[in-house]
């Protein structure tokens, strides 16, 4: 089982910066992706930014040039560095990580509570 703790989100002026913390933590786990995703009101959930073990990365258009997702393995957290935010920023974000268990070998997703990002215009 794998444990998400996320942190640093609030409210934000447009044009402004926020980063957002995500710390794993449990036993017998090798994390494979770590990323982001967020939820609007009224629309489905999106994906933000994702890190592979290889640091390979994907993002959104949206949030191209504007977001920077990075990871500590050592510390088993991600990180999302938003800058330039605007007011579509505007909601729950979600840490996801895909993480494989190392007694069974199978891989499994688990999500963080959520964090809310505000930004004001």
């Amino acid at each position: 089982q794998v444990q998400l703790v996320e942190s640093g989100g609030g409210l934000v002026q447009a044009g402004g910066s926020l980063r957002l913390s995500c710390a794993a933590s449990g036993r017998s786990f090798s994390i494979n992706v770590m990323g982001w995703y967020r939820q609007a009101p009224g629309k489905q959930r999106e994906l933000v930014a994702r890190i592979r073990s290889d640091d390979s990365t994907n993002y959104a258009d949206s949030v191209k040039g504007r977001f920077t997702i990075s990871r500590d393995n050592a510390k088993n957290t991600v990180y999302l560095q938003m800058n330039s935010l605007k007011s579509e920023d505007t909601a729950v974000y979600y840490c996801y990580v895909n993480a494989k268990n190392t007694v069974t070998g199978f891989p499994r997703d688990y999500w963080g509570q959520g964090t809310q990002v505000t930004v004001s215009s």
